[in-house]
C-alpha cells in the first residue's frame, strides 16, 4: 500500500504538470523563462537527433537511458520492455513483457550497464533489480547480501560506477550503495541533518572523484555528497543554494568529463547545466514538441564522448546532443 502512495503522488505530479504547462505553453510563457540565465557562461550542446523507434514499436513514456558499451538501452515504461538502439538512433532489439516474473516488468525505470556489459534495470512497481545480459537475456536478479531486511522496495535512479552499484529507493527515501556482490557499503538518508531527509530521491551520479549527486526530488533540489556519503552541499539555482528553489521536480542527473553536473527540471522542461562550485553556466530547453524541446524530459546520461541522451517522456523520444 505505501508504495502504491508513492506512485499515486508520482502520477499527480505528472498529471499537474500536464496541465499547468500546458497552460503555460498556449499563453506562450514557457519560452520567457529566465531567458536572461540562458548560456551565462559557455555555450549549450547542440541537438544532433531524435531516438523514437520503429512504426511497430515507438517508444511510450521512456523513462530512462544509458549507453552500455555499443548500444543505447532505454526503458520502455509504458511498454514494459526495454528498447535497444545503436548510436545512429537504429532500433536492434527489444526485451521484456509485462509481469512480476523474471524478465518481466511492471514499471521499468532506472538503467545502466558494468563493465561486462550486462544491463541492470530498476523496476519500481516490482521492487527489484533485474541483471540482463548484453543481449537481454535474463541472468538474475540483484540480490543483497547479509541482509534480513531488504534495503531496496521501490528502486528508482541506477548507476554503477567503480564497480559500486548506487541505487534511489523512493519509498524507502534513501540512498543505497553496493558492491556488484550485494554487499551494503553506504546508507544515505538526510542532508544537512538528521531532519533533513529525502523527499522522493530520484535519479543519481557520481563524478570522476566519486562525489555522489541526487536529484531530492519532492524537496525541490539536488544535494551532493563526497564518496564516503558527507554532505557537502544543495544546488537549488540560487547562489549559494540560499532562498526558495528555482527547480520544479529535479529529475536526470549526469556529469561530464568537465565536470559540468546536467540537471533536468521535469517541470519546467528545461535542462540546466552548473559548475563545480554548483553555480549555473546554461540551460536549454522548454515546453515543446520541436527540436531542443521537451515535454517531461525525465532521465539523462552523459557518454565517454561527452554526448548527451535525455529522455522525452511526453514527447516520447530520446534527444541525444553534442
Amino acid at each position: 500500500m505505501k508504495r502504491r502512495t508513492a506512485y499515486i503522488w508520482m502520477g499527480t505530479i505528472v498529471g499537474l504538470s500536464v496541465v499547468l504547462f500546458a497552460a503555460i505553453y498556449f499563453l506562450n510563457l514557457g519560452q520567457e523563462v529566465d531567458k536572461a540565465a540562458n548560456n551565462v557562461k559557455g555555450g549549450e550542446p547542440n541537438f544532433s537527433y531524435f531516438i523514437q523507434g520503429d512504426f511497430k514499436s515507438p517508444l511510450d513514456k521512456p523513462m530512462d537511458v544509458s549507453k552500455i558499451g555499443e548500444y543505447v538501452y532505454v526503458t520502455d515504461t509504458n511498454n514494459k520492455q526495454v528498447q535497444v538502439f545503436d548510436t545512429s538512433g537504429t532500433p536492434i532489439f527489444k526485451f521484456g513483457k509485462e509481469g512480476e516474473g523474471e524478465g518481466e516488468f511492471k514499471f521499468p525505470y532506472g538503467i545502466t550497464g558494468d563493465k561486462d556489459g550486462n544491463v541492470y534495470v530498476a523496476d519500481l512497481y516490482n521492487g527489484k533489480i533485474s541483471i540482463f545480459s548484453k543481449k537481454g537475456k535474463f541472468i538474475k536478479y540483484f540480490e543483497e547480501k547479509d541482509s534480513t531486511t531488504p534495503a531496496i522496495t521501490s528502486p528508482a535512479g541506477l548507476r554503477i560506477f567503480d564497480n559500486k552499484l548506487y541505487v534511489t529507493d523512493i519509498e524507502s527515501k534513501k540512498v543505497i550503495v553496493f558492491n556488484l556482490d550485494g554487499k551494503k557499503l553506504l546508507e544515505i538518508s538526510s542532508a544537512s541533518s538528521k531532519e533533513d531527509v529525502f523527499n522522493a530521491p530520484n535519479a543519481i551520479t557520481i563524478d570522476n572523484d566519486e562525489n555522489i549527486y541526487v536529484s531530492d526530488s519532492g524537496n525541490l533540489r539536488v544535494v551532493v555528497y563526497d564518496k564516503k556519503g558527507k554532505f557537502t552541499r544543495i544546488i537549488n539555482g540560487n547562489k549559494d543554494a540560499k532562498g526558495e528553489s528555482k527547480f520544479v521536480n529535479p529529475r536526470g542527473l549526469a556529469v561530464d568529463s568537465k565536470g559540468t553536473l546536467y540537471m533536468i527540471d521535469n517541470m519546467t522542461h528545461f535542462v540546466y547545466g552548473f559548475d563545480n562550485k554548483g553555480e549555473q553556466v546554461y540551460q536549454f530547453g522548454g515546453l515543446g514538441s520541436e527540436n531542443n524541446q521537451f515535454f517531461l524530459p525525465n532521465g539523462l546520461f552523459i557518454d565517454e564522448k561527452s554526448q548527451l541522451y535525455i529522455t522525452d517522456t511526453f514527447n516520447q523520444r530520446v534527444a541525444v546532443y553534442f
